[in-house]
């Protein structure tokens, strides 16, 4: 069982940075697909980015286009640790956001925008982006 952390959740203001990290537990983290989701009060659940145990396609990282060229998602194995660097944030940022893991290792990175793939989740942690 694979349980997931989320820290680094905040309040900065429009234009500001924030990194979220996610902690995971287990010593299969490094074959684990793994996401981040953000969910506004009042709309469902939407990926943001995700980032492949294994890149199939030639590409390890996946992007929403509402965050491409502002957020960063990367990983540390060695720390079980995967991190999403937001910059340049927005009001329409400010959301619940989630850490998750799929642990079938074999689905490549384009795979990973769907929620559905996704097995494990942590509890979220609060972004809010002030104008």
């Amino acid at each position: 069982q694979v349980q997931l952390v989320e820290s680094g959740g905040g309040l900065v203001q429009a234009g500001g940075s924030l990194r979220l990290s996610c902690a995971a537990s287990g010593r299969t983290f490094s074959s684990y697909g793994m996401g981040w989701f953000r969910q506004a009060p009042g709309k469902e659940r939407e990926f943001v980015a995700a980032v492949a145990a294994i890149s199939w396609s030639g590409r390890s990282t996946y992007y929403a286009d509402s965050v491409k060229g502002r957020f960063t998602i990367s990983r540390d194995n060695a720390k079980n640790t995967v991190y999403l660097q937001m910059n340049s944030l927005k009001p329409e940022d400010t959301a619940v956001y989630y850490c998750a893991a799929n642990s079938y290792s074999g689905y490549d990175v384009l795979f990973l925008s769907s929620s559905l793939r996704y097995d494990y989740w942590g509890q979220g942690t609060q972004v809010t982006v002030s104008s």
